[in-house]
Formats: structure tokens, C-alpha cells, sequence
């Protein structure tokens, strides 16, 4: 089968060449399917090429793939004669149609309810408990009839009778009474809601962000495939929830408790008593959420936005008839219809073309499975792929503080308690199983193994403990814990809904034993909440259960930093292997495509992501800038005004000459750069430490005489809502525009953060960034015990065996004052690997916090690189030095070194002078 020639009609403009380039090399990798990696600075069309490209060739497939079906149900006999000639996938794509068409296509069953189900588990763990205790494996269950005690209300918190199948752990299963019903998460979520008909191709997007989503759908409905294809977009829950109640929460994590109760309650009988109870838990939870008033509400058996099946079925015609929506436009229709949009979306997502999604709904497999994502045959698109490996891993990453801790062993306690002569031989031993772990949590984070749980608020007085990481074997046997069955133990968990039942009970105790305390330490313990403690456990548990060499376990103890001031201790699990999550999603597709603006170093992503993967089998394409020359003005400052050599490595930045050189440096910028300027720094500590410093040496003073100054927040807020006001001001201040402010301002200087809320898809196209200065190298702190146990395993990837590992000269347990040496130590240590992964990372955040002002072919901006470290002479460069990783088409005009500062003001004079000129032709 010969390749179909592209056409590229539905790219709304007339593109550039790199553009056109950039479409057929995407169209022709799709047509063979596998991994590949697309670069194109940010700033060129990359979006409207993705588009264009990738969506042109589900539709020539889609064209191909009926008239193949078509074919072949016409004429059977010639299906065997074109068989050698089609690729598998496109063989699968006309299988799965024909069996569609006659009818034999199997509907899978979205539920993961239990039933009578049994769930297979490996048979080389080892049995759950040691022969001491205390219960038989095969001790019959007692019956709750034989019980003399009056339950009344609280039998609604008594889990379902529960035992094991064999004594092998090889399946487990819950016994039902009559019409008895389970859930976990999201099992009846569905309920009541039709099936739709799944496509077979299917495109999915993804990015970091709502609002990068947001910019694609935009881009979208620049094109004919608005309206051609059927178009979806996920978000989270917090994003898309319109039930007022439960978004007064305003919590990612407990909006999604309080709507997956809601779905769990939505079809049950509710007893008053029950109703009385929820209600009173919830009001308990909302008290924060309402600054500590306590608000009688009225006690729900499901959330009222998901009632009426039919509002649904309404949403979903209503959408599908609109072209393509992003996620406001979903929230809006579903307040208009009054219903949920969340829901709604989800869906959608079978009859979908093209779903729009973040990262963490396709690449997280509970998340991917809850939503019924199917990637068989799929192309996957991952837009702003430059950190994807360390996103991928910091998915699976799970913690659990002390304080948690604390209140689920409570809350264990309280339930075990009040229900162990109902409990049959089964829920015992996994109740008690939880307590020992709970037990021995504790007492690692207490760093005293025999410490005495009923006097936990007295011990641990130490000022400085040290953090220390290990593997999972080691975290096991440290706890004396590896003879518990994790994996038999987290089935248990889920089919039993154990959770639930304890933090209920627990919540309920709270709030009706200590009545008029319920503002006080009740509202602490269910605010906390008991739920979202459970769910960090049993994440902490299921990390337990990866390969050895998979993570890291870090454990930070309690500390007491002063009387007042306490930090709360804390285990972690480190997921660092990404390649083994990622494998998962590259043999279901049949392509995946990393797309960003800068996707160097191509080798550290394959290594990491995909290291079985051949580099000739890797498909990659980078194209330069749209911009001329004369449009970009890259400066490497390695001096200041007054001639002082520009130092902002860790031990220097501090230094007050440094700081007071920096302000000298913005002072004069301010007076040569028109309309918007944007600073990075490379923490929110750096920057309020430099500004407070300008603020009392007046020269934040003279920096406002000439332009108004933003900070970046550090706070939540509508950062649209921000960024509109510094436009604004940037027009309404320019020379151009003089409406407003003192008459010497012009425009506006925003101090921002690398890696914060400003540095990634944000654009700052002309006047609102006409110069970008970074300051220094933005170096992750090499006191971060996270990072530098990425370092080293990344400094082992390669080898063969671990006995050939290079051995790092540093202990596993950091102390706190001396962290950060103990990290340059680490990466003093590392032959090459982990050093350039140290540096690649730096380099990254730089890439692509300065790529933010170039956005498009008329636009120009100046790019001051504040460091002398930037700055080098060509027979100095080496390939780690620091200008040789930025982006080709910067690296390629950076003037990288200056006698003074008076020829970089010079320069920067005659740049914006000449460019001015132009633009006004």
C-alpha cells in the first residue's frame, strides 16, 4: 500500500517552509507508526501543525479504512490477496470494523464491581501474617445473628463478611448478603448512564495544563476538523465540578471524595439516620471552606447535577452538535442544562475522534482505566514533552506525613474496637494487619521502635534528624514488615471498601461524642481528613509493592524547629524508572508522538522513556525559527554597570554586592527597553530576598520611575486575570499609548519564577515581552534528597550489572545543615550521566522560560543571559558548557561575550531603535 500524498489544506494560513516541512514529516511518520520526537521553537506554528498534519491523516485513514472494509465485505476472497501488502495495524483497524458490521464484537464491562469475581495474585507472595497471629487461616467465620449486640444506627459502618480463597493468596473474595452492593472509587459511576460506541482510531492530546488544552481547542477551531471530527475534552474535577456544595471544598483532593461519595450513595436506599449522619460529616468538613460556620445542609443521597439521566443525554447532543469545546465552554453548558460536565465529557469519549486530556488522565494507568481509555491502534500526542520523564515517574510517586499517620491508626483503633466481636475471622486479620503497619510507620517516623503510640505528642524532640532514603527490601525489613502480602492486602483494601467505613465511623464518633467541641479538635481530625489519609496510605502501600530497583523510599523525621514552629515527618515513595510505566502506552499505540519546543538532549529522553528502542528507530525532526536574524538580540552579561563579574552560583547570589549589581543592571535596562520586560529568578525565595533588598536601598525606587512593577504570586489566583492587568498596563504605559500613570513610565517589568506559573505556556508576544532576563542558571538545590536520587540512578543507567555502577562517595542520610554539600559531593561523584542530567535540567527550565517572547514571524525581543558562566569564548565551549544547550536558533546568534556593560546598553539601543523602525514601514 502505497503512501497517500498529504494535503495540508486545513492549515488556515498560508504556511512557512518549516512549517510545511515539519507537516510531512509527521504525516510520514504516522504512516509507519512508533515513537518520534517533533521540535519546533516555540513560537513557529507548532500547534496549527500538529493539527493540520496529524488530523489530515485520521481523516485519509478513515477514508481508507471504510473503503478496505468495504472491499473486503464485498469480496471475502480478496482480503487474502492485499493481506501481505497491509501493515498489522491497518490490518487490525479492518478486522475490528468487520466485526462490527456483522455484530460479533464484544462489549467489555466497564464496572470493576467483585460479585462472585476472582482476582488473581502471584503466587510467590507469601502468605499474609506469621503463624503467631493469633487466627487461623481456616477459622469459620462467626454469624452476626449469634451476636448479641444492638448495632442500630451504626450498622451501616460494618464491613461486608470477607475471607480469603486459598491460604496461598491467590485470589480473594467478599461474601454478599441478598442484594447486597460494593463500590470502590469509581465503580458506579456509570450506573444509569448509556453506552456509547467506541471509535476504533482515536487521536489523543495531552499537555500540562488546563490552559495549554485551552490554547489547543483554540487552535482547533481554526480548522475545518472542528466540525468534521468529534471532539472531547477532559479535565479534572475541580476544573469541571458546578455543584456548589462540594466546590466549596476547594480542594483537588477532597472534591474528589465528596463526589465519589455522591456517586457511591446515588442509587442505594438511604436510611434517615444515615442521611442525618452524612450530612453531619459533611458539614464538619465544610466548616474551613465557610470560615468556621457550621451550615445545616440538607443531607444528599447522590449529587443533584447527575439525577436526571436525561440532562446527560441532552449535554452530550448539545455538545457534539457545537464545534469543538475546551473545558470553560463545557462547564458553561453544563450550568446552563444542570448538569454535570464532568461526567457528560467523560461520556463523550467513546464516540470520540479526538480527545483533548492533561497529561495525568492518559499517562497515569488508575486514572487511564477510570476513564475507559483505549490505546490500542491510538495516536498519542504529547505536547510540551521536554520534562516528561520526571513528570511520568513523579505521577507514581505517593507520601503519607505523620500526622496522617496518626489519625488513621486512631481511627483503626476506634472501628476495631467498637466491631471486633461482629467481624468475621477475615476482617479481623486485615484490620489488625493495617494496624501493624500503621504501628510500624509510626514508630520508623519516631525513629524509636519501641516507642509508645499513646504518648506520640511527647516524643521526638530532636532539632535535627537527618533524612534518609532506601530501597523498598531495605524500608521492608527495616519495619519487619516483609512477611505482610501488600498485594492480597491492597485487593482487600479495595473490595471491601474498608476505608470508607473507618474514616465514616471515625467522623461520626467525632462529631456526636464530643458535641461541643466540634469546632475544635473534631473539626481537625475529619478536616485533615481520615479519607485522604487512608487513600496516602494505601498509596504508600501499593508503592510497596514495584520491583526493588523501581524507587526509593525517603523518610523525613519529625522535626521541632522551635516551640511553636513543628514540621511534620513524612515517608515517600520515589518512583524512578519511568521507562517500564511508558512501555505500557507505546505497545498499545500505534504511534507516539513527543512534541515541544525544545526536546534536547534526545538521548537522555530515549534512555530514560523508551531504552529498548533503537536510536536509528527513533524518528526526529527539529526545524529553526520563523524570525530573522535581525529580530532576536541573545546577549550573554557576564559584567555589570560598574564592572563587578556577574556570580549567581549558590554560594554567591546571596552575596549583598551581587544583589546591589543586579539592581544597578535593571535600572539602567528599564531606561533602554520599551513597553513589557520579564526577570526570572530562579526561586519565589531569590526573588522576594532581591526585592526586599531594592526596596530598602531605594532601588526599586528608581526601577518605577520608569516602568510599573508585577510580581508573580505565589498564591492560586486567576493568573489570566493577573496577566491581563500587566497587558494593560504595558499598552496603556508605552510610548505609544500615554493614558494613564506617571508620564515617565513606560510600560511594565515583571519579576517571575522559573518553573513557576509564568515560565511555561505563557506567551509574552510583542509588547508584552520586548526583553527576558534570566538571572544566573537556575540549578535545582542540591540539598533536594528527591533529586539527587534521580542523580544517581540515572548515573547507573547503562550498566549492565549493579556491580559496575560507579559508586557515589556519599551517605544514604543527608543531615539538614550539611544537605547541600552532601549534594555537590554526589555530583562530584558522577562520571557523566547524572551530572549532565543535573545540568540538562537547568538548562531546560532556562530553554523554556526565555522562549516565551518570540511568538510569531513580525515579533522581537532582546534575551539577556545574566551570568558570567554564559559567557565564553568558541575556543572555550565545551558541549556541557551552558550556550551550547540552548536552542539552535538562539545558540546561533548569541553574542556570548562583551568587554563591558556599555556595549551591551549600546547594543540594545541600536537593536530596539532599528526594529521599531521596521515595524512602523
Amino acid at each position: 500500500m502505497g503512501e497517500l500524498e498529504p494535503d495540508f489544506s486545513a492549515f488556515p494560513f498560508k504556511p512557512y517552509s518549516i512549517q510545511k516541512d515539519f507537516m510531512k514529516s509527521l504525516y510520514s511518520f504516522l504512516n509507519k507508526g512508533g515513537v518520534g520526537m517533533f521540535e519546533s521553537p516555540t513560537g513557529t506554528g507548532k500547534t496549527l501543525s500538529i493539527i493540520s498534519s496529524a488530523l489530515q491523516w485520521v481523516v485519509d485513514r478513515k477514508e481508507q479504512m471504510k473503503s478496505e472494509t468495504s472491499r473486503v465485505l464485498n469480496n471475502p476472497k480478496d482480503q487474502c490477496v492485499s493481506d501481505d501488502e497491509e501493515p498489522d495495524w491497518m490490518k487490525d483497524f479492518v478486522l475490528d470494523n468487520k466485526k462490527n458490521l456483522d455484530g460479533d464484537k464484544k462489549k467489555k464491562d466497564k464496572k470493576l464491581g467483585f460479585g462472585g469475581k476472582v482476582l488473581g495474585e502471584k503466587k510467590s507472595c507469601r502468605d499474609l501474617f506469621n503463624d503467631n497471629e493469633g487466627v487461623e487461616l481456616g477459622e469459620k467465620v462467626k454469624k452476626k445473628s449469634e451476636i448479641k449486640v444492638e448495632l442500630s444506627e451504626e450498622e451501616e459502618f460494618l464491613v461486608e463478611e470477607y475471607e480469603s480463597d486459598d491460604e496461598n493468596g491467590d485470589g480473594v473474595r467478599l461474601k454478599r448478603k441478598a442484594g447486597g452492593n460494593s463500590s470502590s472509587d469509581d465503580d458506579d459511576e456509570e450506573d444509569g448512564l448509556e453506552e456509547e460506541e467506541e471509535e476504533d482510531l482515536k487521536v489523543y492530546f495531552c499537555s500540562r495544563t488546563h490552559s495549554q488544552l485551552s490554547q489547543f481547542v483554540k487552535e482547533l477551531r481554526r480548522t475545518v476538523f472542528a466540525t468534521q471530527l468529534n471532539v472531547v475534552s477532559l479535565g479534572s474535577r475541580k476544573n469541571m465540578c458546578i455543584n456548589e456544595e462540594v466546590l466549596k471544598l476547594n480542594n483537588s483532593a477532597r472534591i474528589n471524595e465528596r463526589c465519589l461519595e455522591l456517586q457511591k450513595n446515588k442509587n442505594s436506599s438511604v436510611s434517615k439516620v444515615k442521611q442525618e449522619h452524612l450530612g453531619l460529616i459533611w458539614q464538619i468538613v465544610q466548616v474551613q471552606a465557610d470560615g468556621g460556620r457550621i451550615r445545616r445542609t440538607k443531607a444528599s443521597a447522590g449529587c443533584p447535577m447527575l439525577r436526571k439521566h436525561k440532562l446527560q443525554k441532552q449535554f452530550k447532543t448539545e455538545a457534539s452538535e457545537q464545534d469543538a469545546l475546551d473545558i470553560e465552554d463545557l462547564v458553561l453548558l453544563g450550568n446552563k442544562i444542570g448538569t454535570c460536565p464532568y461526567y457528560g465529557s467523560r461520556k463523550m469519549t467513546p464516540a470520540a475522534d479526538l480527545v483533548v486530556l492533561p497529561y495525568q488522565s492518559l499517562l497515569f494507568k488508575c486514572a487511564r482505566e477510570s476513564l475507559g481509555l483505549k490505546l490500542k491502534n491510538s495516536i498519542i500526542i504529547i505536547d510540551e514533552a521536554h520534562n516528561l520523564a520526571d513528570s511520568l515517574t513523579s505521577m507514581y510517586d505517593s507520601r503519607i506525613s505523620f500526622s496522617q499517620l496518626e489519625k488513621v491508626h486512631r481511627h483503626l483503633e476506634l472501628y476495631f474496637e467498637r466491631f471486633r466481636n461482629l467481624l468475621g475471622a477475615g476482617n479481623r486479620r486485615y484490620i489488625q494487619t493495617l494496624m501493624v503497619l500503621t504501628r510500624a510507620f509510626l514508630k520508623v517516623l519516631l525513629g524509636d521502635k519501641d516507642s509508645n503510640l499513646h504518648s506520640l505528642g511527647e516524643k521526638s524532640s530532636e532539632q535535627n534528624v537527618s533524612d534518609s532514603s532506601m530501597a523498598i527490601n531495605d524500608f521492608l525489613f527495616l519495619l519487619d514488615i516483609d512477611n505482610i502480602n501488600l498485594v492480597k492486602l491492597r485487593h482487600y483494601i479495595k473490595e471491601s471498601n474498608i476505608i470508607h467505613k473507618v474514616s465514616g465511623y471515625g467522623a461520626k464518633r467525632v462529631g456526636f461524642e464530643r458535641g461541643g467541641d466540634i469546632l475544635n479538635d473534631s473539626v481537625s481530625v475529619v478536616e485533615g481528613s481520615t479519607l485522604s489519609g487512608f487513600q496516602a496510605f494505601v498509596s504508600i502501600l501499593l508503592s510497596l509493592t514495584n520491583n526493588d530497583g523501581d524507587g526509593r523510599i525517603i523518610i523525613s523525621r519529625r522535626r521541632h524547629l522551635n516551640s511553636v514552629q513543628k514540621e511534620d515527618g513524612f515517608v515517600k515513595y520515589v518512583m524512578l524508572a519511568g521507562e517500564k510505566i511508558f512501555s505500557e502506552v507505546v505497545e498499545q499505540a500505534h504511534a507516539v508522538v513527543l512534541a515541544g519546543g525544545t526536546l534536547q538532549p534526545i538521548e537522555e529522553t530515549r534512555e530514560r522513556l523508551f531504552p529498548w528502542l533503537l536510536p536509528d528507530k527513533l524518528h526526529f525532526f527539529s526545524c529553526g525559527h520563523i524570525v530573522p536574524p535581525e529580530s532576536i538580540l541573545p546577549i550573554a552579561v557576564s559584567h555589570g554597570p560598574s564592572s563587578m563579574s556577574f556570580d549567581f552560583s549558590y554560594s554567591s547570589r546571596t552575596s549583598p554586592n551581587m544583589i546591589e549589581e543586579l539592581g544597578r543592571l535593571l535600572c539602567n535596562l528599564v531606561t533602554v527597553v520599551p513597553e513589557g520586560m520579564v526577570v526570572f529568578f530562579s526561586s519565589y525565595e531569590y526573588e522576594a530576598q532581591v526585592h526586599d533588598a531594592w526596596k530598602s536601598s531605594g532601588t526599586l525606587t528608581r526601577i518605577m520611575k520608569k516602568k510599573r512593577l508585577f510580581r508573580e504570586p505565589r498564591s492560586n489566583i486567576d493568573v489570566d486575570a493577573f496577566l491581563r492587568e500587566y497587558k494593560e498596563t504595558v499598552i496603556n504605559l508605552s510610548g505609544n499609548h500615554p493614558k494613564e500613570g506617571p508620564v515617565s513610565q513606560n510600560g511594565a517589568l515583571l519579576l517571575a519564577v522559573v518553573g513557576g506559573k509564568i515560565s511555561e505556556g505563557i506567551n509574552f508576544s510583542d509588547g508584552m515581552g520586548r526583553c527576558v532576563v534570566m538571572v544566573g542558571l537556575p540549578y535545582p538545590s542540591p540539598s533536594d534528597v528527591e533529586l539527587l536520587e534521580r542523580v544517581k540512578h540515572i548515573e547507573g543507567l547503562g550498566y549492565s550489572n549493579t556491580s559496575n555502577t560507579p559508586k557515589l562517595g556519599v551517605s544514604n542520610k543527608l543531615a539538614n545543615g550539611d544537605a547541600a554539600q552532601a549534594g555537590f559531593s554526589v555530583l562530584k561523584s558522577c562520571n557523566r550521566r547524572g551530572r549532565e542530567y543535573y545540568e540538562n535540567l537547568c538548562m531546560k527550565a532556562v530553554n523554556q522560560s526565555i522562549g516565551r517572547v518570540i511568538r510569531h514571524a513580525k515579533d522581537y525581543a532582546a534575551i539577556l543571559l545574566v551570568d558570567s558562566r554564559y559567557a565564553s569564548y568558541p575556543s572555550q565551549m565545551s558541549f556541557s558548557h551552558s550556550a551550547n544547550k540552548l536552542p539552535k536558533w538562539i545558540k546561533d546568534r548569541l553574542v556570548s561575550s562583551t568587554q563591558n556593560y556599555g556595549e551591551v546598553h549600546r547594543q540594545l539601543h541600536q537593536f530596539f531603535k532599528f526594529n521599531k523602525g521596521r515595524c512602523n514601514q
